[in-house]
């Protein structure tokens, strides 16, 4: 299959590039901005006709969650209308889409985590925009995989593990909210879930239904429909602050006290779930995957670092 990738100068698009060497039997297409503009659509529907595109993975976003309070039309083009774009094109080719989202779609009122059938009421611009993604993807591709993650982490770009360490290394003191609970990342794990997707889909030749359910049968658990919306983080819940002890704990930094912090004591443009925390159940029985707790992942990411 030839697969476009998006974003793919972000944490995740990198990820994905250091998989792709062990799937020679496709050829992979990275692109950024530079290389394409996916919120003009004309010039998307182009490259993927141009290119034979049989699959593509979004993984670009704005993700600047407080400036896209004042920048909502970049964030709408980026995260809202781009990711339409993508999948209409693709879908002119009977091709597939994975499209990333996050748990910012929901309000972050629950106290236990949110399956994908729990109403979504985005408190934020980037939350919004990102919903209204999904929802363009959904309705444009009829082969289409929705995945929302959560508190994104990798050894590239710019993220939380990254201004911890550094903030713990220049300060003495440190404060870090305590009462909004979630559960860390690690971009290399979703990086290899979506590549064991990718893998179960069917070519673009099989149009049967029964065709296309015996392809889905090699799965370990076989009731996936082409329309799936699922959630993915690493396993166990935390803090903020549990996340930034362990951080240091496993950096070696011992100068610098953490403090637990309120969130009325940090106050952001953007307003984030006080409880996002994603339930897995879904994705891991339909692909048969195993998730690794988010200390055991941060621990791994910390020993290459």
């Amino acid at each position: 299959m030839n697969i476009l990738i998006t974003g793919c100068n972000g944490q995740l698009g990198n990820e994905l590039q250091l998989l792709e060497p062990l799937y020679p039997q496709h050829t992979f297409i990275n692109t950024d901005v530079a290389e394409l503009d996916i919120t003009d659509e004309q010039a998307v529907m182009a490259f993927v006709a141009e290119n034979n595109i049989d699959g593509i993975v979004n993984c670009a976003a704005y993700t600047a969650v407080d400036k896209a309070e004042s920048n909502a039309d970049m964030a709408h083009r980026l995260n809202a209308l781009a990711p339409g774009y993508l999948a209409k094109a693709v879908e002119t080719r009977g091709g597939w889409m994975v499209q990333i989202s996050t748990d910012y779609v929901f309000d972050g009122t629950a106290h236990t985590p949110y399956t994908e059938d729990c109403p979504t009421c985005p408190q934020s611009v980037y939350g919004s925009t990102k919903l209204e993604g999904e929802q363009r993807v959904m309705a444009a591709c009829s082969r289409a995989v929705v995945i929302r993650t959560a508190w994104l982490y990798s050894r590239f770009g710019n993220n939380f593990v990254k201004t911890m360490i550094r903030l713990g290394k220049e300060r003495e003191t440190l404060g870090v909210v305590f009462d909004q609970i979630g559960t860390p990342t690690n971009a290399a794990d979703l990086a290899e879930t979506i590549m064991t997707i990718v893998g179960q889909f069917p070519n673009k030749e099989v149009k049967e239904v029964r065709e296309v359910k015996e392809v889905k049968a090699k799965c370990r658990h076989a009731e996936a429909t082409p329309l799936q919306l699922f959630h993915y983080s690493n396993e166990g819940v935390c803090s903020w602050y549990d996340f930034t002890k362990a951080i240091h704990r496993l950096a070696g930094i011992t100068t610098c006290d953490v403090q637990p912090l309120h969130t009325v004591d940090y106050p952001t443009p953007a307003r984030r779930p006080a409880y996002s925390v994603l339930d897995k159940t879904k994705i891991k029985q339909t692909f048969g995957i195993t998730i690794p707790h988010w200390e055991e992942s941060l621990a791994k990411l910390m020993k290459n670092f």
